[in-house]
């Protein structure tokens, strides 16, 4: 008789109890370019507060001042806002955050896996706290993600899933033995092994590679995303000489031969990709791929580019249910990461 999977991780279009962010603190994240970044964060917040709780953690009483100032400027619905305070490092909530899982009784469990900042960065300490103040401040069980006897390093942006069985990852990310290393020696069986024990995947798709500019060295979510348990949209880049080319139709095709955990075929949509984002001499990873999904609205970074109202045509076609709005990123993805990533979804 087949195990029982422990755990579940909800589809991030399920009801939400609360979108939690950081607010915005370092400004090393945004080298000369952190002015904009709180009034784009503010804007989020307006959004997502219309229809769920915004649980922002904040540095210092004075930092709370400075974000309720932004936030009461754009007429976000303060009702719905908690703060929590927490000193922190970079505050990228999707990556350093918990998963928030539900077990066999409905109830919400917190998964600690280890953060150690994309293994590039040494700036991370603070961030590994933020799970057990999550926690402990509103009493759930946390667990914290082992394997081998070794706590288990992982990003929240180096997955997606559909809530049913399935994960997509890439394998630069978790793979990788040589540029950012997260788990010496693990195998695709350890990760499956992995996301079966703590998040009830039975079922993993891999691709290859990330974008071009992507810090992270590989995050599905700015390529490859669900956005209904058997839909997925990928990034397609149609430019033939530029470096995205080749990874992302090498993705495309791996999907073509992709199975769902009951065994069906996924339907695939494209997504374009808009045109290159350079800062500095910088290539940044700009992608629609990254937008975030909340029970008011899907929001999607935009980059002042004519596939934007293509992207967001695209998504509004595949969620009916809830409008899909356009968020401003040129300035945000100088951090090299927007929505999806500076936000974590905890399900009713």
């Amino acid at each position: 008789m087949q195990k029982k999977n422990l755990y579940r991780l909800p589809a991030e279009w399920e009801k939400h109890e609360a979108t939690w962010i950081g607010w915005p603190a370092n400004k090393e994240d945004w080298p000369g370019k952190f002015t904009p970044i709180p009034w784009v964060y503010g804007e989020i917040v307006r959004y997502i507060s219309r229809e769920e709780k915004v649980r922002i953690i904040v540095q210092s009483k004075t930092h709370q001042q400075k974000a309720l100032n932004v936030l009461k400027s754009v007429h976000a619905n303060l009702n719905n806002v908690e703060f929590f305070f927490l000193k922190t490092d970079r505050n990228w909530l999707r990556d350093a955050g918990p998963q928030f899982v539900k077990d066999d009784n409905g109830n919400t469990v917190v998964v600690n896996f280890k953060f150690n900042a994309w293994a590039k960065y040494n700036n991370y300490k603070l961030d590994t706290k933020i799970p057990k103040m999550i926690s402990d401040k509103l009493k759930l069980r946390r667990i914290v993600a082992m394997h081998k006897n070794k706590e288990v390093v992982l990003e929240g942006g180096s997955i997606d899933y559909n809530g049913t069985g399935t994960i997509i990852t890439t394998e630069e990310c978790l793979l990788d033995e040589e540029t950012q290393v997260r788990n010496p020696g693990f195998s695709k069986k350890d990760y499956e092994e992995v996301f079966k024990k703590y998040l009830g995947a039975t079922n993993v798709i891999w691709l290859g590679k990330g974008i071009a500019g992507d810090d992270t060295h590989g995050h599905v979510d700015d390529i490859t995303r669900f956005v209904n348990k058997n839909t997925i949209v990928t990034v397609i880049e149609t430019k033939a000489n530029d470096e995205n080319y080749i990874p992302l139709m090498e993705n495309r095709e791996r999907l073509e031969g992709a199975k769902l955990e009951n065994g069906s075929v996924p339907e695939i949509v494209e997504l374009p990709m808009p045109s290159t984002v350079i800062f500095k001499g910088q290539r940044l990873p700009a992608s629609y791929a990254n937008f975030y999904i909340s029970n008011y609205a899907v929001l999607v970074p935009t980059f002042n580019d004519p596939n934007d109202r293509i992207a967001l045509r695209i998504l509004s076609e595949l969620f009916e249910d809830r409008p899909v709005i356009g968020i401003h990123a040129v300035d945000l993805v100088w951090g090299l990461g927007t929505l999806h990533c500076l936000t974590h979804e905890q399900v009713l």
